[in-house]
């Protein structure tokens, strides 16, 4: 007997317009009161938001020079324009700008093809892997191409590189240390615990300053590390903790007949976390996770403080120019934006994954 479960069809050939309008009545307009209250928050917000529009859009200066922007009424698109180069990629070399570009857009085609679960596997991580290398000639020089040091790397490039590459690889750490928190063996659950505790106990920016100023008075003589590889790993020790307990809570969540069942099938130890309770875990910490990468994404901007410049430094940078003084608001406003983008697709992206992971199986048929 064979069960298959499949959405409403009525609801897939609904027109969108159509939904929209019983949404709206629902939500909005199901009674007299929701209507008023409906009404009065709708006209608030237009009138909040309209001369936001005016400001930003109709009257705003989409082109000229900082005279032009001053002469206005509007926002000074016309700086964003001027400086959109060094906002982006700051000090990068001008005439290389075409590779940072380049690692951005094979980087953001990767990540859509990897939104997809079903194209998780060896093979993926194996792009990944290529890709990491490949990014790292395109950005650093190399096969060709003229060598640049990463201190001249900067805005969006330098922001996706800390954030992504530490959101990723801190992730399997963080799982790392969350089984060794819960451990049975004394030794390694006490080391957890105080690297967690540890790195949870101090800002981020004092591990930052610490692989920037005191990692390199303890190497020897003639070797030093790369500044950003500092930074990078920094990061990674930082978010790692808090995956940690992320994961950790995802853990605890799992019902003890889960363990007594592996242990019933003859499961070992990593057996059972691998089939059993780790996809279970992850599941739930979708949530926390994701806005722990958020956060991480954002606290880029502490690199900062050991002259590394990212998106947020450089729109700071931009904004010292003697002839464009006065137009912070718009360039804020740019690099809000482009955080928002970021953060919102990473959410949404989770938003996704949780429900195709808590509702897959009616997607599924059943056999019995």
């Amino acid at each position: 007997m064979v069960y298959k479960f499949t959405k409403n069809p009525e609801k897939r050939t609904l027109p969108r317009m159509e939904a929209m309008a019983k949404w709206m009545k629902k939500n909005l307009f199901s009674t007299k009161g929701n209507t008023v209250l409906s009404l009065f928050l709708i006209a608030g917000l237009i009138k909040i938001f309209t001369p936001i529009f005016t400001w930003l859009f109709i009257d705003a200066t989409w082109i000229g020079d900082a005279a032009a922007c001053r002469e206005g009424s509007g926002a000074c698109l016309a700086f964003i324009n001027e400086k959109f180069t060094y906002i982006i990629f700051g000090p990068y070399p001008r005439e290389e700008i075409w590779r940072p570009a380049l690692t951005m857009v094979l980087m953001f085609a990767l990540l859509w093809w990897s939104k997809e679960p079903s194209r998780w596997s060896k093979k993926l991580v194996k792009w990944w892997a290529g890709f990491v290398v490949l990014g790292w000639i395109l950005m650093s020089g190399g096969l060709g191409l003229a060598p640049v040091k990463s201190t001249s790397w900067g805005g969006l490039p330098l922001t996706l590189v800390l954030s992504f590459v530490g959101i990723f690889i801190s992730y399997p750490f963080g799982i790392a240390l969350a089984l060794g928190r819960r451990s049975q063996m004394p030794f390694i659950k006490s080391m957890c615990v105080i690297y967690i505790e540890l790195i949870r106990g101090v800002p981020m920016i004092s591990l930052l300053f610490m692989s920037s100023v005191m990692f390199p008075l303890f190497l020897p003589e003639g070797v030093s590390i790369d500044k950003l590889l500092r930074a990078q790993v920094a990061i990674i020790m930082f978010i790692s903790a808090y995956m940690a307990e992320v994961v950790r809570g995802g853990l605890a969540a799992i019902p003890k007949g889960q363990y007594e069942a592996a242990d019933a099938l003859g499961l070992n130890y990593f057996q059972t976390m691998r089939f059993i309770i780790l996809p279970q875990a992850l599941k739930i910490v979708i949530p926390p996770s994701v806005n722990t990468a958020i956060g991480m994404l954002k606290d880029t901007s502490l690199v900062i403080i050991i002259a590394l410049f990212d998106l947020l430094s450089t729109t700071k940078a931009s904004l010292k120019d003697p002839e464009w003084l006065g137009f912070s608001v718009e360039g804020y406003l740019f690099a809000a934006f482009i955080y928002f983008i970021l953060c919102f697709s990473m959410g949404k992206y989770a938003r996704r994954l949780e429900v195709e992971f808590h509702r897959g199986h009616k997607n599924r048929e059943v056999n019995i």
